[in-house]
């Protein structure tokens, strides 16, 4: 981790379980699907449903966990209930996820990325494209 403050191991072991639990909420295909949504524009559970083409039971257990784990705020609109990104660190991870497998010409400086088709079969379906995947080459 070069270039990087350096953090005692003291540190890195008592912040561990609270980065893993963070992280969990995005290893889930769907939850990262709702956050990639989420992320792009406040959306309503309607929006979001027709976005992503998720039944309402489904969307709305994942939506109640990224509550929970505080990722994602609501505002209430009449008898809408709008979503939006809560916390500033999953915004961040987003953005850098958006970059890494999306966005092609938005690579760190020096590392060279190259978009891969997106795999064919066992891959999850929400109803839209899924992300498209990048691999990082070695600059040259």
């Amino acid at each position: 981790m070069s270039g990087k403050p350096s953090v005692s191991l003291e540190t890195m072991i008592a912040k561990a379980p609270e980065a893993a639990d963070f992280m969990r909420q995005f290893s889930n295909a769907n939850r990262l699907m709702l956050l990639c949504q989420i992320a792009r524009q406040e959306s309503s559970v309607s929006d979001i449903q027709e976005a992503l083409g998720m039944k309402q039971p489904a969307l709305s257990q994942q939506l109640a966990e990224l509550r929970q784990a505080g990722l994602v705020k609501t505002r209430r609109q009449s008898r809408q209930i709008y979503y939006s990104i809560a916390d500033g660190r999953a915004e961040a991870v987003m953005d850098l996820l958006f970059n890494l497998f999306c966005g092609v010409e938005t690579a760190a400086p020096g590392v060279a990325v190259e978009a891969v088709k997106p795999l064919a079969s066992g891959a999850p379906s929400v109803g839209v494209d899924a992300a498209h995947f990048a691999r990082i080459l070695p600059a040259r």
